[in-house]
């Protein structure tokens, strides 16, 4: 997680060399089609827009990212609407890759260079907080899900079982599955999203 009032890694300069929203997806070499159709599909329900609106900003959003990580391909969408419809909220993103010092400030748990990380910083660069990966509520329905998929079909294994162990055409059908149901979830989870990141900047103006 962050390192609260050390700021040597991040400061104006280094802020703004990081790319736009927009500038990211032009120079992604994989999945920009994914991205796009998830930005088509976010909705920001008007009191959260107006939450994020009526921030005494700007509130400065670091992420760090990767075109070929899921959780980026879902959840970055969100936060690039999120910030062009607020007004509010100054977006860069860093390539995860590219910017290992700042990957090892922002750790899940100590240890995993998950991603994606957004750290929203005031206009001083005062670090106010950190979202990571996905929201826990996310997570933890995605492992309801799994549960239910290995009861429902047996064929799969237990759940936790090497997916590579299966023959091609059950594996097939064992990803079809998972993504069926996230795709069925896609409206809910990004508003637990917004839920994240509005909850970050609420506790910071408390």
């Amino acid at each position: 997680m962050g390192v609260e009032g050390n700021n040597m890694a991040m400061d104006s300069q280094r802020f703004s060399t990081g790319l736009s929203y927009e500038e990211y997806k032009d120079q992604m070499t994989r999945n920009r089609d994914r991205v796009d159709a998830n930005e088509k599909r976010v909705t920001i329900d008007p009191a959260d827009l107006a939450a994020f609106r009526g921030l005494d900003g700007p509130i400065h959003v670091l992420a760090l990212a990767e075109d070929w990580c899921g959780d980026v391909i879902a959840n970055l969408p969100v936060l690039g609407v999120l910030a062009r419809e607020s007004g509010t909220l100054d977006l860069r993103v860093f390539l995860r890759d590219q910017n290992k010092d700042l990957m090892q400030r922002y750790l899940n748990q100590g240890k995993y260079e998950s991603i994606p990380v957004f750290v929203f910083f005031d206009d001083t660069f005062k670090e106010l907080g950190v979202f990571t990966e996905r929201p826990a509520s996310v997570t933890e329905r995605r492992a309801e899900q799994r549960t239910q998929i290995h009861a429902e079909h047996p064929e799969f294994g237990e759940v936790g079982g090497s997916v590579d162990a299966l023959a091609d055409d059950v594996r097939a059908k064992l990803t079809a599955e998972i993504t069926k149901r996230r795709e069925d979830d896609v409206a809910w989870a990004n508003r637990e999203v917004v839920r994240a990141l509005r909850g970050i900047v609420e506790r910071a103006a408390a």
